[in-house]
């Protein structure tokens, strides 16, 4: 006859032994993989990809983007190493626009300079594409990623590689016909993934910094209307990067340099003088500017609503990712004015871009904490 066993004795264990229950809970079981080395792995690739954003404003700013007049991935990771090497450079730059429209002026140690700029740029793609290799093959090779996070760490890997491809796209614009610079419309585009990128990032950061236990429990609590209305300012606050974007790419910023008037007048004089019309959206200084003034002001106003609305949430983490975002924002459209105002001085001008990366981080955070709130006790709230 079989002997009876205690209800909670473990059947491979000694008697009246309870099982264990797995490390971390059933709800976690089958995650595995090294969530918070992952997450520090992302996030030094967001501030690779932060330090691209600044690198490349600065590469505008001093005109320097079409120094290197050919795209190599691997070979062009070598600068020219000898003084033939760099005359060389400088004929190819010679035979393009920029140079006999706008810089004829230049000499060899004049081109140095913004060869440099460019050439760091490319160079911290390249590293920004070797760190994100390097990590994900480690992980991979330990299998260590989490389960359902192998698409999502590759959709990283494929979009840096597409940036790659529009960013030569977009040097391509200004190697031929008379334009001195780059398309605006290419360099919106460049900037704008530079920006998903980034917030990807920041969102798989958020994910990862907590146990998925955690966010599913959290989901339960989630604010509905205010991650609605989280989303809709983030992509708002996308629009009117992708609109300075367009002001950046024509000098746009130095043109109207008196506010809130433009000219003397609320419209700019001549908004529409360019054939056909639609040209003027992107190549009419005094339009783009204007454009990107309004929607600064219509993002104020729906900024403001956010900011009375969060003020009723009853999580305080979540009111005060919304908080700090919203301040950022004011900061933001200050620095803007002041940017208008001072002529777009390459500091100045730099630092508002900048920002501009910070905010939308910043606004995804909030709207993440809105989705996964932070559960408070009765003392803290």
């Amino acid at each position: 006859m079989a002997e009876k066993r205690a209800i909670f004795e473990d059947v491979s264990g000694e008697k009246g032994t309870a099982p264990l229950a797995p490390k971390g809970g059933m709800i976690d079981k089958g995650q595995g993989g090294a969530r918070l080395a992952i997450r520090a792995w992302i996030i030094l690739l967001g501030v690779l990809v932060f330090a691209m954003i600044v690198v490349g404003g600065l590469t505008r700013l001093t005109d320097s983007g079409l120094s290197i007049t050919e795209w190599r991935p691997l070979t062009g990771a070598l600068p020219p190493l000898n003084e033939a090497h760099w005359l060389s450079e400088f004929e190819k730059y010679k035979q393009i626009p920029e140079f006999q429209l706008q810089n004829k002026w230049m000499d060899l140690h004049d081109f140095k300079v913004i060869y440099w700029w460019e050439w760091g740029h490319r160079q911290l793609g390249r590293v920004v594409g070797l760190v994100w290799a390097v990590g994900f093959l480690w992980f991979a090779l330990r299998r260590q990623i989490p389960t359902g996070w192998t698409p999502r760490l590759l959709l990283l890997g494929g979009l840096g590689g597409l940036q790659g491809a529009i960013g030569w796209w977009m040097v391509s614009s200004g190697l031929t016909g008379s334009m001195t610079d780059v398309a605006s419309y290419r360099l919106a585009t460049h900037l704008g993934l530079a920006f998903v990128i980034i917030g990807f990032i920041t969102w798989y950061a958020l994910l990862l910094s907590r146990p998925e236990r955690d966010l599913m429990q959290a989901r339960r609590l989630r604010e509905a209307k205010l991650f609605s209305l989280g989303t809709g300012w983030m992509h708002f606050a996308f629009l009117q990067i992708l609109l300075g974007a367009l002001v950046a790419g024509i000098d746009a910023g130095r043109s109207y340099t008196d506010w809130p008037l433009m000219g003397g007048q609320f419209v700019p004089p001549n908004p529409l003088m360019i054939e056909p019309i639609w040209r003027n959206f992107f190549e009419n200084p005094g339009l783009v500017q204007f454009i990107h003034r309004m929607a600064g002001y219509v993002l104020l106003g729906f900024t403001i609503m956010i900011f009375f609305k969060a003020r009723k949430s009853a999580n305080r983490t979540t009111k005060s990712a919304f908080s700090l975002a919203v301040y950022v924002l004011f900061f933001q459209i200050a620095l803007g004015i002041y940017t208008v105002v001072t002529a777009a001085p390459w500091h100045i001008a730099i630092a508002h871009q900048a920002t501009a990366a910070l905010l939308w981080v910043l606004i995804i955070r909030a709207r993440f904490m809105a989705q996964y709130p932070r559960a408070s006790s009765i003392r803290e709230g």
